[in-house]
């Protein structure tokens, strides 16, 4: 372990570049994990979070081509996103299917159509080509936003305030996630439905309503972090380039108990754990050989989170459960 003291080490840690990129790694399972816990505040799981980061992927790159315009493309994403929500929302809500195979189904779904897509539109498999606005280098899409002033702060300049726009969106909406959740009348609603659809319904409130509401809201937001991952990050669509992001949001929102700060903080973990693969990569020495190692630490902490040993994880009591008005 003489790699602990090695000077590499340190200063890789103090690496502004490390800790901007756990950021943005973090970025994509955030959205997708904030939306997870609407959703499932609500009382429906929602596992089909990867399917529907991988629409919003494509789409997004679709319309940014097509059209010139990376705002365009980041609105696709997200309404794409939204109607793979939709679907799961109708089979589980007013369907009753299983939550999870539904939501399974969707990621399926979601795989299977952004290939074909892919193949009828470029004729092969890979990466989208670059649009005719894409100088060699650039990056596709949404570029980076720096913040004036504040973007020439000793090292939280780079860190925070040279960021892409859809970082910024991701850090305010977690702040809106919570208030919205926690401190306005619908939030409460979406809550106690969660818990007690029928004292809900009985109250006069539309407890399906309450649920398409929000398992949108969280196909929406799962849609805005897939076109992150390919206009505001890789700059292109590549097959399943989620890459089991979704399943990984789904282990944050458990690890951060079903709260909009706890699963923000189990993603900056995940995101620490990828950011800091890649910057051993580039290192020598030692450290390096740990780099693999580091490599699994995301997908340890998702199997960890999914199996409860970080302590009981209780979700809302309504959880998974279809809700039928017509019961007794």
């Amino acid at each position: 372990m003489n790699w602990l003291t090695d000077s590499g080490v340190w200063t890789t840690f103090l690496n502004t570049n490390l800790w901007s990129t756990t950021l943005i790694e973090a970025t994509p399972l955030t959205l997708a994990a904030i939306g997870g816990v609407i959703s499932e505040r609500s009382g429906v799981v929602n596992i089909g979070m990867e399917g529907m980061m991988l629409t919003g992927a494509f789409f997004a790159v679709v319309v940014s081509i097509l059209s010139n315009n990376a705002g365009l493309g980041v609105l696709a994403g997200v309404l794409t996103g939204g109607v793979m929500a939709l679907v799961h929302a109708f089979a589980s809500i007013r369907l009753k299917a299983d939550q999870i195979i539904s939501g399974m189904a969707i990621n399926l779904l979601a795989l299977g159509l952004t290939s074909y897509l892919y193949f009828s539109v470029y004729g092969s498999a890979g990466t989208t080509p670059c649009s005719s606005t894409c100088a060699p280098g650039d990056v596709r899409g949404v570029l980076n936003w720096p913040i004036p002033v504040l973007d020439r702060s000793p090292a939280l300049g780079q860190i925070l305030f040279q960021q892409n726009p859809i970082v910024y969106a991701m850090l305010l909406l977690v702040l809106l996630t919570h208030f919205f959740l926690f401190r306005t009348t619908l939030g409460l609603r979406i809550r106690a439905v969660g818990e007690h659809p029928r004292a809900v319904d009985t109250a006069g409130i539309n407890v399906q309503h309450l649920r398409y509401l929000a398992v949108t809201l969280s196909g929406l937001l799962s849609g805005l972090g897939g076109a992150f991952l390919s206009l505001g990050w890789a700059g292109n669509f590549s097959e399943n380039m989620t890459s089991g992001r979704g399943f990984i949001a789904l282990a944050a929102m458990i690890f951060g108990k079903w709260t909009p700060f706890g699963a923000f903080g189990a993603c900056l973990l995940f995101g620490f754990g990828s950011a800091l693969y890649d910057t051993l990569q580039n290192n020598t020495g030692p450290v390096q050989d740990y780099s693999t190692l580091i490599a699994t630490l995301p997908y340890v902490l998702t199997i960890v989170a999914l199996a409860g040993f970080i302590g009981r994880s209780t979700p809302p009591a309504s959880d998974g459960i279809p809700y039928d008005p017509a019961a007794g």
